[in-house]
C-alpha cells in the first residue's frame, strides 16, 4: 500500500481564460513535511484552495487512497484534510473557544466528552490560547490569530495539514516558535503541506519540496539539495544571514553553543 497520504496529479486551475495552474503533481507521505516555493503569482495558494475543493480544478487529488476529486469542502475536511489559510479566516467578533469549537463542528456536533478532549489537546499545543480562552480574536495579536488558526484546523483532527504562509507578518521569535511547533505536528503523526515565502526556514523543516513558476512545477528534490541548487539559491535564499532564518534547534543546544570553552 502506498505511503502517500496526498496525491495531487495532473492539477489545473483557470480563472477564466487564464491558467493559474499548469499539469502540477506532487506527493505528500505519511508523517513528512512538504514545502512548495515560489514567487507572488506562482499559484501556491490557488494549488492549495484546489485541493481543498474551495476552488474548481481539473485532474486528481486523492487523500489516503480516496480519490477526492469533485468532492464537498465539508467531505475533506471530514476524512482528515484541513487548511489554514493565509487570511486566518477567523471570527473576530466570536470568542477563542467559540472558533475552535467551530474548527470542530462536523466532527463533534453534538459536543461531550470528544469535544471537550479536543479542545484540551490544542489548549496543550498552545497554553495561550487557553489563558485567552473567553477573548475575543479580533483583540488577539498576529502571533497568537496564528495560533487560534492553527488550533482550529486541528480541532478536526486532520490527518493532512495545509498551510498557507503561516509565518506571514509575524515577528521572528514567533516565527521559530511557529516552525517549531509545525515539526512537532510531523512528530505526532501529521503530514504538513507548507507553502512558504520564508524558503530557507521552509526548507529547513520539509522532508521535500517543490518549486513552483507561473503555474508549473519548476524543480523537486530534497530540501538540501533544493537548499545549494543555484537558480533556488538566486531566486529564493538570497544572503546567508543569520536574522533571515528562524533558529528551530532546542534552547539546550543553542545554550551549550553559546557557553564559554
Amino acid at each position: 500500500m502506498s505511503a502517500d497520504v496526498l496525491q495531487i496529479e495532473g492539477l489545473s486551475v483557470a480563472y477564466g481564460p487564464v491558467e493559474a495552474v499548469r499539469e502540477v503533481t506532487l506527493r505528500l507521505q505519511r508523517g513528512k513535511i512538504v514545502t512548495v516555493l515560489g514567487p507572488n503569482g506562482a499559484g501556491k495558494t490557488t494549488l492549495l484552495l484546489a485541493a481543498m475543493g474551495i476552488l474548481p480544478s481539473r485532474g486528481c487529488v486523492s487523500l489516503n487512497g480516496q480519490d477526492i476529486s469533485g468532492r464537498s469542502v465539508e467531505y475533506r475536511v471530514r476524512h482528515g484534510l484541513s487548511l489554514v489559510p493565509e487570511s486566518r479566516a477567523l471570527f473576530l467578533e466570536m470568542s477563542v473557544e467559540d472558533n475552535l469549537h467551530l474548527g470542530s463542528f462536523g466532527r463533534f456536533r453534538t459536543g461531550g466528552n470528544a469535544l471537550r478532549d479536543q479542545t484540551e489537546e490544542v489548549y496543550a499545543l498552545f497554553p495561550r490560547l487557553k489563558e485567552r480562552r473567553t477573548q475575543l480574536a479580533g483583540t488577539m495579536s498576529g502571533g497568537e490569530r496564528q495560533m487560534l488558526a492553527l488550533g482550529r484546523a486541528l480541532m478536526a483532527r486532520p490527518t493532512v495539514l495545509m498551510l498557507d504562509e503561516p509565518s506571514l507578518g509575524l515577528a521572528p521569535l514567533i516565527v521559530r516558535d511557529m516552525f517549531k511547533t509545525i515539526q512537532s505536528l510531523r512528530d505526532a503523526g501529521i503530514s504538513v503541506l507548507l507553502v512558504e515565502q520564508n524558503a530557507r526556514a521552509a526548507l529547513n523543516i520539509a522532508d521535500y519540496g517543490y518549486v513552483l513558476e507561473n503555474g508549473q512545477l519548476a524543480m523537486e528534490g530534497p530540501p538540501d539539495i533544493l537548499a545549494n541548487d543555484r537558480r533556488v539559491v538566486a531566486a529564493y535564499l538570497g544572503s546567508l544571514e543569520e536574522e533571515e532564518t528562524p533558529d528551530i534547534r532546542s534552547s539546550e543546544t543553542q545554550q551549550a553553543e553559546r557557553a564559554p570553552l
